[in-house]
């Protein structure tokens, strides 16, 4: 008996009040909607916003038409002169058309994977080593508390500008557009996995520093079987926290700098101002959030699979 009332409390913790709560918020959300009317029409409600799911995947498919067709075109062209002049070499451009909104948000996708990459290579191994060194701590710490609040808003603009002025060349393997938000992101996530690394290493319990001290275990040792065991959870809070804050930090840069990503989409579609656009806007907000739990749901499954504390890794 006891048995099958866990079984059905976790059944409806798990499932049945999510769907609830989803329900009321789509009921809300419906009713207020209809009360809302701007300059561009009534503000979106849930069928609105699915119409527009369904148009803008028509739209790619359309698109995606229209790139293979481009590219067949480019090969009958070639095989055609090939035969005329088997000496021929023939070149394929690259389809220019327009990004569509799928493409955006592989697009997306692709920058805050790499930018959130580049800052954990960096925030990871310095929150080690500022947790195991306390005068290094002292000394690196004021500059983490100055730079850990400031808006990607300010630091767009001094990365585009050294972007620009160094990253010249005339064959580039990325864009300036993708390296700029690839630095921005990274540098605004980078603070808090330096903090909850740092933190998570310095207050490793004293019996296992006691235990590495008998057995003198080197340094890499050290850090290998005792630091990054026992810190893992603090290491993967700080992460979740930078994930998150690198995904707000990339839809901000885009719509700001106009790279191509989910908030370029955005900002177009308020440019574009039809009677569609604020339906289409609402779709790619909440794809963003839907993208932000995903994230937040694959690092919180990385956690539990390398987390000896299983504990630590259940919401």
């Amino acid at each position: 008996m006891k048995v099958s009332k866990n079984v059905l409390s976790k059944i409806t913790n798990a499932m049945l009040l999510p769907v609830i709560g989803l329900t009321i918020f789509l009921f809300l959300w419906s009713i207020s909607a209809q009360s809302i009317h701007t300059s561009l029409g009534t503000f979106p409600g849930p069928n609105a916003v699915v119409k527009q799911f369904s148009s803008l995947y028509i739209e790619h498919v359309a698109e995606r038409e229209k790139a293979e067709a481009f590219y067949q075109r480019q090969e009958k062209r070639n095989l055609a002169k090939q035969v005329n002049n088997p000496n021929y070499v023939g070149k394929i451009r690259a389809y220019t058309g327009k990004e569509t909104f799928f493409d955006q948000i592989l697009t997306s996708l692709f920058t805050v994977t790499c930018g959130f990459l580049v800052a954990a290579i960096i925030a990871i191994p310095l929150g080690i080593w500022m947790g195991l060194n306390k005068r290094l701590n002292s000394a690196i710490n004021p500059i983490v508390q100055i730079f850990k609040p400031v808006s990607p808003l300010a630091w767009l603009p001094l990365v585009t500008m050294v972007v620009s002025a160094l990253y010249v060349s005339d064959d580039p393997m990325v864009s300036k557009s993708f390296l700029t938000s690839l630095i921005t992101v990274s540098l605004c996530s980078l603070w808090p996995m330096v903090i909850n690394t740092s933190i998570g290493v310095s207050s490793i319990d004293s019996d296992l520093l006691n235990v590495s001290k008998v057995l003198r275990l080197p340094t890499f040792t050290h850090i290998q079987k005792i630091v990054l065991p026992a810190s893992v959870p603090m290491i993967f809070t700080g992460m979740r926290l930078s994930f998150g804050v690198a995904w707000m930090v990339l839809i901000a840069a885009e719509m700001l700098a106009q790279n191509p990503g989910l908030g370029k989409f955005v900002w177009d579609e308020f440019q574009n101002g039809s009677s569609d656009s604020l339906a289409r806007i609402m779709a790619a907000v909440i794809v963003i959030g839907f993208i932000g739990f995903l994230l937040d749901r694959a690092m919180l499954e990385l956690q539990r699979k390398v987390s000896w504390d299983k504990s630590s890794a259940s919401v």
